[in-house]
C-alpha cells in the first residue's frame, strides 16, 4: 500500500496511507493549499508594508518632529506652531492644535509657561 509523509509548517508530521490515487489526491490538495496559503501570506505582508509606507503623520507626530528639529529652543505660541506646520504644508487651525499640544505637555514631551498673559510652549 502506498505511503506518503508530509511535514507541515507547524512541524506536524502527517503520514498518509491508501491507494495510489488516494495518496496522490491528498498530496495535490495539500500542495495547492500550501501554495495558496503562501500566496496569501505574501500578499498580506506586502499590504502591511504598503500601509506603513502610506501612513499619514498625525498632528502630534508633526509637532514632535518640530521639537526634534530644534523649533522649540525658544518658546512658541500655538499660532507660531500652526504657522510652522502650515509652512511645511500641513494645515491645522489653532483650535485643533491646542488639545494636541496640551497632550504633549501632559506627556512631558513639551513644556509650557505663561509669558505676557499667553501660554507658550518649549522644551
Amino acid at each position: 500500500m502506498p505511503k506518503a509523509t508530509i511535514k507541515s509548517k507547524t512541524g506536524a508530521v502527517i503520514t498518509v496511507e491508501g491507494s495510489e490515487s488516494e495518496v496522490a489526491s491528498i498530496l495535490s490538495v495539500f500542495e495547492r493549499t500550501a501554495v495558496v496559503s503562501h500566496a496569501k501570506e505574501t500578499a498580506t505582508k506586502n499590504q502591511v508594508r504598503k500601509k506603513d509606507a502610506r501612513k499619514r503623520l498625525g498632528a502630534s507626530d508633526l509637532v514632535i518632529s518640530l521639537r526634534e528639529e530644534g523649533y522649540f529652543d525658544k518658546p512658541k505660541s500655538l499660532s507660531d506652531i500652526s504657522t510652522a506646520l502650515e509652512e511645511r504644508g500641513y494645515l491645522y487651525p489653532v483650535t485643533s492644535l491646542s488639545g494636541i499640544v496640551l497632550g504633549l505637555v501632559q506627556k512631558k514631551i513639551l513644556g509650557r509657561k505663561k509669558a505676557e498673559g499667553k501660554w507658550v510652549y518649549g522644551k
